[in-house]
């Protein structure tokens, strides 16, 4: 606490003749020290990421050991990580990996090639725009998953059904981002190009794709999250190997450790993928410096 004298001489009207001058006002003012606790947490960010899912195991191992989780119901960690373990020794999870992962990226090479050319063509032309852009947004609002029996009508039961659902799945989340981005490039940035004497596609190298770029990556990021989900799917059809076919195997036998370790390598690709473009991200994008939190 402090104490703060201010002249009031300059907001007050003088008082009758030969009163005495009024004194000084004084006012409290309260300082207010930076205590430890208003700054960071000494906490590593790694030790606050990972508490809640060890603890979500932990109460999940629990419950499974006291039998409020029956293992028909729901495997305990423990037993998921042995029925990992044995399966990695027959060799059936690397077997199983592998042919997802080989769906998953040729599914994704169509979906990137096919969205990247139609983004393109409708977000740099009108008459472009004009063809294809009202075709895009309708199928966009089609469910993926409800194109499984037309799929199987025209490619029958084998690997191109799976892969073209993947395609699909990832065509229209990079189509949208990548139009928008492109449509929101300042036409500042391009009248600037024009005014230097960049010809149309030193314009659309140097400035539109570049300016587009970061919304283009948020499209990529959607679209690898809709590719895995589109596999999940893809692989009830008619599978005779892949980690869907794995899982569908262990429902018919009531065995939920295997689903769950099938579910878990979902999300550990899933996630791996995603940190892969993330750090793609960062590099295609370090010219770009973003707010990163608090």
């Amino acid at each position: 606490m402090s104490l703060v004298s201010e002249s009031s001489a300059a907001h007050r009207p003088p008082g009758p003749p030969g009163s005495p001058p009024t004194p000084p006002r004084t006012v409290e003012v309260e300082t207010v020290e930076p205590t430890p606790e208003s700054g960071r947490s000494r906490v590593p960010r790694w030790v606050v990421k990972a508490a809640s899912p060890i603890a979500l195991v932990v109460v999940w191992q629990v419950l499974g050991t006291t039998g409020v989780l029956e293992r028909d119901v729901l495997a305990p960690p423990l037993d998921v990580l042995s029925t990992a373990g044995q399966m990695v020794s027959e060799g059936r999870l690397q077997s199983a990996v592998l042919t997802s992962l080989g769906r998953v990226a040729v599914g994704l090479v169509l979906g990137i090639v096919t969205a990247t050319v139609l983004a393109t063509v409708t977000g740099l032309l009108r008459r472009g725009e004009d063809l294809l852009d009202a075709p895009m947004q309708m199928l966009r609002t089609i469910p993926v998953i409800s194109l499984i029996p037309l799929l199987i009508v025209w490619f029958g039961i084998g690997e191109e059904p799976k892969v073209v659902l993947i395609g699909l799945a990832v065509t229209f989340p990079l189509y949208m981002n990548l139009f928008g981005g492109i449509r929101n490039v300042d036409a500042a940035l391009v009248e600037a190009a024009r005014t230097l004497g960049l010809g149309r596609l030193a314009q659309v190298r140097h400035v539109i794709l570049p300016a587009a770029l970061p919304q283009a990556l948020v499209g990529l990021r959607y679209s690898f999250g809709s590719a895995w989900l589109a596999l999940v799917f893809g692989e009830t059809i008619n599978a005779t190997s892949g980690i869907g076919y794995e899982m569908n195997t262990a429902r018919e036998y009531f065995q939920t450790d295997v689903i769950v370790v099938c579910l878990v390598l979902y999300a550990l690709l899933g996630l791996a993928v995603d940190l892969l473009v993330r750090g793609l991200e960062r590099g295609l994008l370090s010219w770009r410096p973003a707010f990163s939190g608090q």
